[in-house]
Protein backbone atom coordinates (compact mmCIF):
# COMPACT_ATOMS: atom_id res chain seq x y z
CA UNK A 1 0.00 0.00 0.00
CA UNK A 2 1.20 3.55 -0.59
CA UNK A 3 1.64 6.09 2.02
CA UNK A 4 -1.57 8.02 2.27
CA UNK A 5 -1.85 11.11 0.10
CA UNK A 6 -1.53 14.25 1.42
CA UNK A 7 -3.39 16.29 -0.87
CA UNK A 8 -6.79 17.26 0.74
CA UNK A 9 -8.81 18.47 -1.73
CA UNK A 10 -12.06 16.86 -1.86
CA UNK A 11 -12.83 17.27 -5.44
CA UNK A 12 -9.05 16.23 -6.11
CA UNK A 13 -9.26 12.83 -4.05
CA UNK A 14 -12.97 11.94 -5.26
CA UNK A 15 -11.41 12.52 -9.17
CA UNK A 16 -8.54 10.06 -8.45
CA UNK A 17 -11.04 7.67 -7.23
CA UNK A 18 -13.31 7.81 -10.47
CA UNK A 19 -10.10 7.58 -12.08
CA UNK A 20 -9.57 4.29 -10.07
CA UNK A 21 -12.99 3.05 -10.28
CA UNK A 22 -12.99 3.09 -14.08
CA UNK A 23 -9.79 1.18 -14.15
CA UNK A 24 -10.70 -2.04 -13.25
CA UNK A 25 -13.47 -2.95 -16.20
CA UNK A 26 -15.92 -5.01 -14.53
CA UNK A 27 -16.11 -1.98 -11.42
CA UNK A 28 -16.00 0.74 -14.13
CA UNK A 29 -19.43 -1.48 -16.05
CA UNK A 30 -21.00 -1.75 -12.79
CA UNK A 31 -20.60 2.05 -12.10
CA UNK A 32 -21.99 3.09 -15.35
CA UNK A 33 -24.47 0.87 -15.18
CA UNK A 34 -25.89 2.10 -11.62
CA UNK A 35 -25.37 5.78 -12.88
CA UNK A 36 -26.92 5.67 -16.51
CA UNK A 37 -23.33 7.63 -17.73
CA UNK A 38 -21.60 7.27 -20.52
CA UNK A 39 -17.87 8.20 -21.04
CA UNK A 40 -19.04 11.47 -22.78
CA UNK A 41 -21.98 12.31 -19.99
CA UNK A 42 -18.53 11.80 -17.44
CA UNK A 43 -16.22 14.10 -19.17
CA UNK A 44 -19.17 16.73 -19.03
CA UNK A 45 -20.16 16.61 -15.64
CA UNK A 46 -16.51 15.69 -13.99
CA UNK A 47 -16.70 18.64 -11.65
CA UNK A 48 -20.29 18.33 -11.02
CA UNK A 49 -20.93 17.79 -7.19
CA UNK A 50 -23.76 15.26 -7.75
CA UNK A 51 -21.26 13.02 -10.24
CA UNK A 52 -18.64 13.09 -7.17
CA UNK A 53 -21.22 12.40 -4.71
CA UNK A 54 -22.48 9.50 -6.54
CA UNK A 55 -18.87 8.04 -7.27
CA UNK A 56 -18.16 7.84 -3.34
CA UNK A 57 -21.78 6.48 -2.79
CA UNK A 58 -21.00 3.96 -5.61
CA UNK A 59 -17.79 2.84 -3.39
CA UNK A 60 -19.59 3.34 -0.13
CA UNK A 61 -22.07 1.09 -1.41
CA UNK A 62 -19.76 -2.40 -1.81
CA UNK A 63 -16.62 -2.00 0.84
CA UNK A 64 -14.35 -4.33 -1.50
CA UNK A 65 -14.49 -1.82 -3.64
CA UNK A 66 -13.84 1.43 -1.59
CA UNK A 67 -10.86 -0.55 0.43
CA UNK A 68 -9.65 -1.65 -3.41
CA UNK A 69 -9.73 2.20 -4.88
CA UNK A 70 -8.58 3.97 -1.61
CA UNK A 71 -5.41 1.50 -1.84
CA UNK A 72 -4.83 2.06 -5.00
CA UNK A 73 -5.15 5.76 -4.77
CA UNK A 74 -3.21 5.94 -1.62
CA UNK A 75 -5.66 7.27 1.16
CA UNK A 76 -7.55 5.48 3.48
CA UNK A 77 -11.51 4.80 3.08
CA UNK A 78 -12.30 6.97 6.33
CA UNK A 79 -10.75 9.67 3.76
CA UNK A 80 -12.47 8.83 0.79
CA UNK A 81 -15.92 8.78 2.43
CA UNK A 82 -15.24 12.32 4.49
CA UNK A 83 -14.30 14.08 0.89
CA UNK A 84 -17.62 12.32 -0.41
CA UNK A 85 -19.84 14.31 2.63
CA UNK A 86 -17.77 17.37 2.29
CA UNK A 87 -18.40 18.31 -1.66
Amino acid sequence: MREPATNHDPTALILRALAATLSEPKRAERFLALTGLDADQLRERLGDESLLSAVVGFLESHEPDLVAVAEEIGTTPAALVAAGRSV
